[in-house]
């Protein structure tokens, strides 16, 4: 057990020698001029706004030939069923990540309210 713990520490040291902290191979990189970086930030921007568009249209797509495949019986079924779901939901209160972490004016006025008609 002993020599098991021995030469498991005598290979962890051998490990240790290969391994080097901060060096970089590459030389550090000039700074960029306010201009280029405005352009960089534009173009990225752009191609950020147009691949989220592309996505949401896909979404749309989607949920479209989702609702297309559904017989008309099954598509009246979910209707209800959301419907049904929005009006349980509507009667709940708010989780309590919203409610610890709503406006606080608004926290007051509600008090406020509460302590006057009291």
């Amino acid at each position: 057990m002993l020599i098991r713990f021995f030469f498991s520490f005598i290979i962890l040291c051998f490990l240790q020698i290969d391994c080097y902290s901060q060096e970089s191979a590459t030389p550090p990189k000039k700074e960029q001029s306010l201009k280029s970086k405005r352009k960089l930030r534009k173009a990225d921007k752009k191609k950020w706004k147009e691949e989220r568009a592309a996505q949401r249209a896909e979404e749309k797509n989607r949920d479209a030939h989702h609702k297309r495949v559904q017989t008309k019986a099954v598509y009246k079924r979910m209707k209800q069923s959301r419907a049904k779901s929005n009006s349980i939901r509507a009667n709940k209160r708010d989780p309590f990540y919203k409610r610890w972490f709503q406006n606080n004016q608004k926290r007051k006025r509600v008090h406020m309210t509460k302590e006057r008609t009291t």
